[in-house]
């Protein structure tokens, strides 16, 4: 790579900041904000300097290894893959598809060739019992725009950059720079908020660091946000300020919304949740009254007893307050590979319960069973059973509820194999590790991230180094992998034609695909060069066909499509590779009804499970309140991205930040002191570490960092091992998920906290 400046964009986390990155005698010499970067617009966070950090890592895996008697040893590419496909169809055919088990971790989302080659690798396996972190984060989003919207991707973004009232509740992206909302520079955006009369309120049983720059701040019990949001909609009814705008005349079934919410009056949900009646009204008239307004809700609502009701409940108060669709409110990003309507195109909207998982009869979404019954799929004996197990870059062990479950079910595997570049907590049981290119060595292009940005936009980034001679890249694994699979189904040798395919595939790679994703998207060929001779014959074509033909849905997708005629044109990856900075494609733009993909091409504002639901929520506001029982909830730091980045030494180093935060009335009732290290513990299950007291927690309610706990032997990460703090999720139980949408409960579990005394039991404090 030449010496000089280079721009892409950072992966680390959901920003999409763009970085400058200077390179001298082949190494890198600094990494800066990109200040010509549309999005992020010079904005980035700490977590910037782990690109550097993760392509020098020492301890990052370059080669196969193999677990053996004596160790880990290297092997070549070719007798890695040999020995998984032969393994894993030696299992198979042993014990059917489905005795192997696959996990795929988040790092997939912000790679475009492992995201645009899974397919064919799970296609390959063949089984059903798929599991990703989906499960345990965004999953009551996804099930809500299914529901509602009639696509599991096309999430409602708020406007931020227009809008005078902002709301967030369960959200940090102070920290996470947004959450289902690609926002880099929060910080910067909320200044421009204010300088137009705005106002930021955040509710949270914690203060967070978004807390902290708010205007309004209220705490709020764990696992009771539905209630409040329920509340608000009574109120919404009750004092006649239901409008719902551009999306009037596209609502239906309003009035079972209006019946559901009768009984959840402010006065009655106020004790449950903390919040007093009247600052509830409030919400509600603020949000109702500000013309441009948007409320929205993360991890802390998703992640939680009641989080696929809590989710749908925010989306039903920004319809019915007018807020969906229009500016300053939350809308549909356009963005130039629209994986919404292909996926809609191809049938793959996304569906929910068509079939349950083996043991727990937990309903399956989008092919996926949720993960917190990987386990049960592992340990308990029957047809069906995981025998093998193949993840790609996920550590579960970590990210799971009860990990240590997890823990202790992998290491009884047949045979496992993953797919990451590092010896992790999960990965140190597979009996291979096939370690892909870190991220400066292969070309990226956002898109998913780029479904949710806050604004419209499209960057391409090349390979900044060249990557070893022997190495290879996630793509040309999930490929190499899924075309070995297909040759042991087959008796070892593919018929000619379907051998050419898998060639041409290995050898195309993922962006000549871009290439064709952005020429026929909405930003694509300028109609004015090809419409005088397509555009008719088109027309001619599309008029006498079907009306469900698949032709006329890529006509829509097509540029020529009238709706797509005022965004700008000629998008192509030579394009954007003359604007390494990126392109900015402007605001985000109305989009009903042509966005819905619902069959009556309404807004279902009653789903009949969110309804079935009501029952469950009425019962927890007809519960007593009181509980001596603590409330466990999570929290992420600006410096850290799950389990990712901990390998870092410029990311981890300092106070430690893996600490359980408490009230200081809840440590004096306890005779906690701050500093002290403390179990945390729950049905025998226990962590040890640091307390720290604090008044930015709610009383009744601790907290404790996700991603943590390198302290298990055999990793390869001496870093992390350093800083190994302890894992939250070893004390999670698996088994409570929120029966909506079978999202894994990692916010709001009852735990105790009790004084630690090495060499001796335990006591209650």
């Amino acid at each position: 790579m030449h010496n000089g400046t280079h721009y892409r964009t950072c992966h680390l986390c959901e920003a999409m900041c763009g970085v400058a990155i200077e390179v001298q005698n082949g190494k890198v010499a600094a990494i800066k904000g990109d200040e010509n970067d549309p999005l992020s617009r010079g904005h980035i966070c700490p977590k910037a300097v782990a690109l550097q950090d993760l392509h020098e890592d020492p301890e990052r895996l370059r080669r196969p290894v193999r677990k053996t008697a004596t160790g880990w040893e290297e092997m070549s590419w070719d007798e890695a893959f040999d020995l998984v496909a032969r393994r894993l169809h030696e299992v198979r055919k042993a014990h059917g598809r489905n005795s192997i088990g696959v996990y795929l971790g988040n790092p997939n989302v912000h790679n475009h060739g492992a995201a645009m080659t899974i397919t064919p690798l799970l296609r390959a396996i063949g089984t059903q019992n798929r599991f990703s972190a989906t499960s345990n984060d965004q999953l009551p989003h996804m099930l809500a725009s299914l529901e509602m919207f009639g696509h599991q991707v096309l999430f409602p973004i708020p406007d931020i950059d227009r809008t005078d009232l902002f709301i967030c509740i369960g959200g940090n992206p102070m920290a996470s720079n947004g959450s289902l909302m690609t926002v880099p520079d929060f910080r910067g955006r909320v200044k421009e908020l204010r300088k137009r009369g705005g106002k930021l309120v955040v509710i949270d049983p914690r203060r967070t660091e978004t807390a902290r720059i708010a205007d309004d701040f209220h705490f709020i019990r764990p696992g009771t946000d539905a209630l409040l949001l329920m509340a608000m909609v009574h109120t919404l009814f009750a004092e006649n300020l239901v409008s719902t705008g551009a999306a009037t005349g596209l609502v239906k079934d309003q009035d079972l919304l209006q019946l559901a919410a009768l009984s959840f009056t402010p006065e009655a949900v106020a004790s449950h949740t903390g919040i007093s009646a009247d600052t509830i009204r409030g919400l509600a008239r603020q949000l109702a009254t500000t013309p441009r307004a948007a409320l929205h809700t993360r991890m802390g609502t998703s992640t939680q007893a009641f989080g696929g009701t809590t989710t749908w409940l925010a989306y039903c108060l920004n319809i019915l307050t007018g807020k969906l669709d229009a500016p300053g409110g939350v809308m549909f990003t356009q963005p130039a590979v629209d994986l919404v309507a292909l996926g809609a195109l191809v049938g793959q909207a996304g569906h929910f319960g068509n079939r349950y998982s083996r043991v727990r009869k937990l309903p399956e979404f989008g092919g996926e069973y949720p993960s917190s019954t990987m386990a049960d799929e592992i340990l308990t004996p029957g047809e069906g059973q995981i025998r093998a197990f193949v993840t790609v870059a996920g550590n579960p062990v970590l990210s799971n509820p009860n990990g240590q479950r997890l823990d202790e079910a992998l290491a009884g595997l047949d045979f496992m194999v993953s797919v990451d570049y590092y010896l992790n907590e999960t990965t140190r049981h597979a009996d291979v590790i096939l370690p892909p290119t870190a991220a400066l060595e292969r070309s990226h292009y956002d898109l998913i991230f780029s479904m949710m940005a806050v604004r419209n936009q499209a960057k391409y980034s090349e390979a900044l180094f060249e990557p070893a001679p022997d190495s290879r890249h996630d793509w040309q694994i999930n490929l190499e992998l899924a075309h070995r699979l297909e040759r042991q189904r087959k008796g070892g040798k593919l018929p000619l034609q379907a051998e050419l395919g898998w060639q041409a595939f290995k050898k195309l790679g993922p962006d000549p695909i871009l290439d064709v994703l952005l020429r026929t998207g909405p930003y694509g060929a300028n109609p004015g060069r090809v419409g005088g001779v397509i555009k008719p014959l088109l027309d001619k074509v599309l008029g006498i066909l079907p009306e469900r033909h698949p032709l006329k849905g890529l006509a829509r997708l097509s540029p020529l499509n009238p709706q797509w005629q005022h965004m700008p044109k000629g998008l192509s990856l030579s394009a954007l590779k003359k604007s390494p900075s990126g392109v900015d494609l402007g605001p985000l733009q109305p989009t009903l009804p042509q966005r819905l993909f619902t069959r009556d091409g309404k807004v279902n504002l009653a789903p009949r499970r969110y309804l079935a639901d009501v029952e469950r929520l009425q019962a927890l506001l007809d519960q007593p309140e009181a509980s001596t029982s603590l409330q466990l909830i999570g929290r992420r730091h600006v410096r850290s991205n799950n389990s990712w980045m901990h390998n870092s030494q410029r990311l981890v180093k300092g106070k430690s930040r893996c600490t359980v935060i408490m009230h200081p009335e809840d440590a004096q009732n306890r005779k906690l002191e701050d500093g002290a290290q403390v179990q945390v513990q729950k049905d025998g299950r226990a962590v040890v570490l640091p307390l720290e007291v604090s008044e930015d927690i709610m009383p009744g309610v601790v907290s404790i960092p996700h991603g943590w706990g390198h302290s298990r032997p055999g990793t390869g990460q001496s870093v992390a091992s350093a800083h190994a703090g302890a894992s939250i999720n070893d004390i999670l139980d698996d088994t409570e998920t929120d029966p909506v949408s079978g999202t894994s409960v990692l916010n709001g579990q009852a735990v105790e906290v009790k004084v630690w005394q090495t060499g001796a039991q335990s006591k209650q404090a």
